[in-house]
């Protein structure tokens, strides 16, 4: 019959296992174990697409549920997985379930992090990570408001344009001085930063949080500076840690993330992972990194179902990833940390340009702000050395 194969995460990466796995010729039993209600769906479409309503709950399924049945994947859904028990390989549900299995798949991903501030449990403050999270802010969004938002990422960024669109008040509170300072130069930066004070977005950089307050519900930001911010709602966008306690509690190695190798074995030869849980050894940038994008889901995810079919892959990915505020669409080649030149190209004013990333004269990243050509050609060019003809002139 084949070995049974058990995948913990229901997300893009678990059901991207479960799917190769049967394209690559496993016969085997496959369970796919999730803890929230849903059959797996995307997720970058709930900080835009959905959140907005402008697709619903259905739009958002990855696959439709007759594929599960039709290719013999049984899901649990629902219901958590409280232990791995490695010696007799077994997991412990929280409905007091057993399963058994042969390998084992972890793709448990990341949870939003939390602001250790006083007031931080009061009603009103939210963060978006599921289906369940955006219901609630669509239902806090049908009345004007002012809404603060603690975090000038992509999710940040991302909620301040639908909530922007949508006619409410917007503040955005970065502790950095720039909006997307991790990731963007600030050529970059200074370009989204005058894209959302055009539309009305009041942004606050360099200003750290001191705490909340209000009575049962928020209705304001403290900040550090001791000056307040009044407001109806709060969204934490400050960044996401991975799930891998699961794993620890087994004995599996992990440092802010399950560590695994090129084929997403875990430090359990019986036991895989894949998605955003995971740290592995990048060649590429000649150090561990942990991506949290669907690219690395869902080709990780490929990875693993090669090598529990006895594949030998190799998995060293040019990492992508994208944003989507406004009109605007910001696309990621490579990773930027670490670079020593950044080169413009085009004209920031038309609203379409590129930012090359070098080090030591390598090409190491490129963001693409309304220029998908560029795009494409550095998702093929990134670790190479930067030439003339490697890129678009812009």
């Amino acid at each position: 019959m084949g070995e049974s194969i058990v995948i913990v995460g229901a997300g893009q990466a678990g059901a991207q296992v479960a799917q190769s796995l049967r394209q690559a010729g496993h016969e085997g039993p496959i369970t796919l174990v999730g803890d929230e209600a849903q059959a797996p769906y995307q997720r970058p479409p709930l900080s835009k697409k959905y959140l907005a309503g402008e697709i619903d709950a259905e739009g958002l399924a990855l696959r439709p549920d007759a594929f599960y049945e039709q290719n013999r994947i049984t899901c649990r859904l629902g219901v958590r997985v409280e232990a791995i028990e490695r010696e007799t390989r077994q997991l412990r549900l929280s409905d007091g379930e057993i399963l058994t299995y042969d390998r084992l798949v972890l793709a448990t991903g990341t949870r939003p992090r939390r602001l250790p501030v006083p007031g931080a449990d009061l009603e009103g403050i939210v963060s978006l990570r599921g289906i369940a999270d955006v219901d609630t802010i669509r239902a806090h969004l049908q009345h004007p408001s002012r809404i603060a938002i603690v975090g000038g990422g992509y999710i940040g960024l991302e909620f301040a344009a639908v909530a922007r669109k949508l006619g409410h008040e917007v503040t955005v509170i970065e502790a950095q001085e720039r909006v997307m300072q991790r990731v963007v130069s600030p050529a970059v930066s200074s370009w989204f930063e005058a894209l959302h004070t055009g539309e009305g977005v009041t942004l606050r950089l360099g200003t750290a949080i001191a705490g909340f307050y209000g009575t049962g519900r928020v209705e304001g930001v403290r900040l550090a500076d001791e000056s307040t911010i009044d407001c109806d709602m709060v969204l934490t966008a400050v960044g996401a840690q991975p799930n891998d306690e699961l794993a620890s509690a087994a004995g599996l190695e992990t440092d802010d993330g399950i560590l695994v190798d090129a084929a997403g074995r875990t430090s359990d030869d019986a036991i895989f992972a894949a998605g955003d849980c995971t740290r592995f050894f990048s060649a590429l940038y000649n150090r561990s990194i942990r991506l949290e994008s669907v690219q690395n889901a869902i080709d990780q995810a490929k990875i693993v179902a090669q090598a529990l079919t006895g594949g030998e892959p190799d998995y060293d990915p040019v990492p992508w990833f994208w944003s989507d505020q406004y009109k605007v669409k910001l696309q990621i080649a490579g990773l930027s940390p670490g670079h020593d030149e950044a080169r413009t190209f085009g004209d920031p004013a038309t609203g379409s340009f590129f930012v090359a990333y070098l080090e030591k004269g390598r090409l190491i990243a490129v963001d693409s702000i309304n220029h998908p050509r560029s795009h494409m050609m550095a998702r093929r060019a990134v670790g190479k050395p930067f030439a003339e003809g490697l890129l678009p002139e812009g």
